[in-house]
């Protein structure tokens, strides 16, 4: 490990090994398969890196992205490495010359996609190779349960079968207990180490605020606490990516848009300018991020909640790599809830995966209402306990959110729902609570039931709350048509017979966020 260690300091300049690194290193140079499981700023690439100088022959490196081969490739050249990329964006002469280049040798690593890889032609070509190891990036794509799900990864066994004595290593930054689980059938690593290191990013600060006006929230948090830091803004939609960089740069923040509908000449080069220069704020939808080794971006922003907490934590994760203190901060609402519930239910998939991903939902919903530290649910949903209760550096521990009795204010609102059919969504229920004699009310004679009215005492605001939580508790469901309807669920029947207190977070006035407490020093 000597050795190692002067590949460490010499080549890639760092002083010491971090966290599980090391043994990571001298499993796979001697040999053995292993799975690594290590959080977004890890260290993952050194993991296959360092054994792949140490090793003969060539490292073949599977990554799921174009960009992201050409990012690690283009950080390795600059360091002296002879490495390698592969893909379909090459032109045949490059690709020609690159093929020739492996078989002679001259490569230490060659990135490739699977869906390259697993082509006849490349498996025959590498078995005219010394291989050094073969790497298995971001191996969550194994899983059709995952949020990264790519069908091509569950036939990457076929190194395995082809060539059982070069070792292997997949690596990821978020998986679950059951995608761990598929990761290792499905590359037959049964007899892999399983290396897992700590979820915690403590350097980040999580912050979830109701959703008013995102896009001037947005706007207020960066001028207040990031101005001129680069940092990254996710939108669940190309047009909002669109839309709100525009926003942002009218506004006097530098912002640039990336999605997958653009050119690929155009979000290159977008890509290249947030990579190259400092204080610039990347507006994008989930296509981008993935690898991107900028150390020193200060706050993830989302601005849509994410279908499921591994994107939350890997989206968030690209904060802070360089360990210094940064944000992750989100706005979040009912319509989130909606809108998510209905791609799920519009989807084309099959029934089971609809259940899981209603589950990976629901995990994240409740992240964003619980009243304990996020930190803590973060790691509890990996698996992972902690020895604390409160993290301290999460909005929910430096600001405890009060919760109030609101029982009977809950029992109003799964009334309306029963006596208005199970046919609506907040909006309209709320219409009717308030006593709102709108024209789509007065047609379906709603204003003459006895929950009509009997909400004017709340204002809107904290009704669309209460709804939010009552989704959150699982005391309503959206129906499965799409619509956004909501409807009664078992558990709400205890709560309507008054067997059951409901105790619900207090809304706090979007000016009583975290304030300068959330400011990164």
């Amino acid at each position: 490990m000597s050795h190692a260690l002067n590949i460490l300091k010499e080549v890639f300049g760092y002083p010491a090994f971090r966290g599980q690194q090391a043994d990571v290193i001298e499993h796979l140079v001697n040999g053995n398969d292993c799975l690594v499981l290590m959080p977004t700023g890890g260290g993952k690439s050194l993991c296959y890196q360092i054994p792949a100088l140490m090793r003969k022959g060539v490292a073949i490196v599977v990554s799921p992205l174009i960009s992201l081969m050409q990012n690690q490739v283009a950080a390795l050249n600059e360091v002296g490495i002879d490495a390698a990329v592969l893909n379909s964006a090459l032109p045949v002469e490059e690709a020609q010359a690159v093929e020739q280049k492996l078989l002679a040798g001259d490569y230490d690593l060659l990135y490739v996609a699977p869906e390259r890889l697993l082509t006849r032609r490349f498996l025959d070509l590498i078995a005219r190779t010394q291989l050094a190891l073969f790497a298995i990036d971001e191996a969550h794509c194994v899983s059709q349960w995952g949020h990264d799900f790519r069908p091509e990864y569950r036939q990457l066994n076929v190194l395995h079968a082809r060539f059982p004595d070069v070792p292997r290593i997949a690596l990821t930054a978020t998986a679950d207990d059951v995608t761990r689980k598929e990761i290792i059938e499905r590359l037959a690593l049964d007899d892999a180490e399983i290396f897992l290191s700590s979820f915690d990013r403590p350097n980040i600060r999580y912050q979830i605020v109701d959703k008013v006006n995102s896009k001037q929230q947005l706007l207020s948090f960066i001028r207040a606490e990031h101005l001129h830091d680069a940092g990254i803004v996710y939108c669940l939609s190309r047009k909002k990516t669109e839309d709100t960089a525009a926003w942002l740069s009218a506004h006097g923040i530098t912002a640039l848009a990336y999605h997958a509908g653009m050119s690929p000449h155009q979000r290159a080069l977008n890509q290249e300018i947030f990579l190259r220069e400092d204080n610039i704020v990347m507006v994008a939808t989930i296509a981008f991020g993935m690898g991107i080794d900028k150390p020193d971006v200060r706050f993830v922003a989302h601005l849509d909640m994410p279908k499921s907490i591994e994107g939350y934590y890997q989206e968030t994760g690209r904060a802070g790599r360089d360990g210094q203190k940064a944000n992750a901060w989100m706005v979040y609402g009912l319509n989130d809830v909606i809108q998510q519930r209905r791609m799920i239910e519009e989807s084309e998939a099959q029934a089971q995966f609809k259940q899981i991903a209603t589950k990976k939902l629901e995990a994240m919903l409740a992240l964003c209402e619980t009243t304990a530290c996020r930190r803590v649910y973060l790691l509890d949903y990996f698996g992972e306990s902690v020895t604390f209760a409160a993290c301290g550096n999460c909005d929910v521990c430096l600001n405890p959110p009060d919760s109030w009795d609101a029982t009977i204010a809950v029992q109003k609102a799964l009334s309306c729902v029963y006596r208005t059919g199970q046919q609506f969504g907040a909006g309209y229920l709320i219409d009717v609570l308030r006593g709102n004699q709108t024209m789509q009310v007065t047609h379906w004679k709603h204003d003459c039931i006895s929950t009509f009215g009997i909400g004017k005492d709340l204002p809107v605001k904290t009704w669309r709350a209460i709804f939010r939580q009552l989704i959150a508790l699982g005391l309503l469901t959206t129906d499965n048509d799409g619509y956004g309807a909501l409807c009664l669920t078992n558990a709400s029947r205890a709560v309507l017979k008054g067997r059951q207190k409901v105790f619900l977070r207090q809304q706090r006035e979007h000016k009583k966020s975290l304030q300068k407490k959330t400011v990164c020093q």
